[in-house]
């Protein structure tokens, strides 16, 4: 009987320990991990980059609100506003934060030097500061580079264009993704013997005054991967009809919106290899130091064959194949 009781004496203390160690914050629930995502605005580009990337999480079984918590900031166009939702998401807590745009990834950057990044959408990472080498980056820094097939764009133009005098570029001065993609041009536009003008604008204020400035001095234009015209391709398009002019953008959302076509980086995969990168750093798999930008290699054809016919332009046969068979046709 005396063994019973100190058996159920023993009992009674492990029970009354556990309650105390549960009570007293020594038993924890395991924590969620906390993904937070800082944008600079709304535009179909930029939201198939956030739709790839939340998607891609799902498919790695990561998924919203059950064992992983996405808290999403848009600067909605607003620079002034990224230091502060940067600041946010670190203090809150993030395991990861994923910046889509170059400012909002400066934004992060300049909130956290031990946080992990992961970059979607940062043309050059390097030119941009962010990172002390592309391929070896070296801090908390990683991700995805948008960097647009410059030398297929510009055989397409002339396909398109063989009487081609002068090609215009337009660019925002203050986006470093898109001041890397205008040196990009520049530097193969000089390889190819292609006469090329230079405009860039401030802010999206500029580009009703700039395009109509540079449609009236070019044949056709070229735009590099840039959030500021694209958020406001609506503007350039109008004005490109009114000159009867073509615009080549760097993305197939830009050839929806009203270009002619391009070879473009395919958003969604941004987003998809955004996602990708912070699943294995979520699973201790891989560090930012480490982890080389990763580029997509190959360019994906896009058309649009009512834009191309409103100004009266001949369709390279092989490309309009090409799109109907590998890529998007907007009709």
């Amino acid at each position: 009987m005396k063994r019973m009781y100190s058996l159920i004496a023993i009992i009674i203390a492990f029970l009354c320990f556990a309650f105390f160690r549960e009570n007293n914050g020594f038993v924890t629930k395991q924590r969620i991990p906390k993904v937070g995502v800082l944008t600079l605005m709304h535009h179909p580009a930029l939201d198939e980059i956030y739709k790839g990337y939340v998607d891609e999480l799902a498919k790695e079984g990561y998924h919203n609100g059950k064992n992983i918590k996405i808290e999403y900031q848009n600067a909605n166009g607003d620079q002034s506003n990224l230091k502060t939702m940067a600041s946010k998401l670190v203090d809150d807590n993030s395991t990861v934060l994923f910046g889509i745009t170059t400012p909002a990834a400066q934004a992060l950057a300049n909130s956290t030097t031990k946080t992990p990044i992961v970059l979607g959408a940062v043309t050059d990472p390097k030119a941009a500061g962010l990172v002390k080498n592309n391929q070896h980056p070296g801090g908390n820094i990683t991700g995805v580079s948008d960097q647009a097939p410059i030398r297929e764009q510009l055989n397409l133009i002339k396909q398109f264009m063989p009487r081609m005098k002068t090609l215009g570029v337009i660019y925002t001065s203050s986006d470093a993704s898109a001041v890397a993609g205008y040196h990009q041009i520049k530097r193969e536009c000089r390889k190819m013997n292609i006469n090329l003008k230079a405009y860039s604008i401030a802010n999206s204020n500029d580009l009703n005054q700039v395009s109509e400035q540079m449609l009236s001095q070019v044949d056709a234009v070229i735009v590099p991967t840039d959030n500021t015209i694209a958020g406001a391709m609506q503007t350039l398009v109008k004005n490109a009809d009114a000159a009867n002019k073509p615009v080549f953008p760097a993305t197939d959302t830009m050839v929806k919106q009203g270009g002619v076509a391009t070879y473009s980086v395919n958003q969604r995969a941004l987003g998809v290899q955004g996602a990708k990168m912070t699943v294995a750093i979520l699973k201790g798999k891989s560090k930012p130091a480490d982890t080389p930008i990763k580029y997509m290699k190959h360019g994906t054809p896009v058309l649009n064959i009512k834009q191309a016919r409103k100004l009266n332009l001949q369709i390279p046969a092989q490309f309009e194949k090409d799109a109907e068979t590998k890529g998007e046709v907007y009709k």
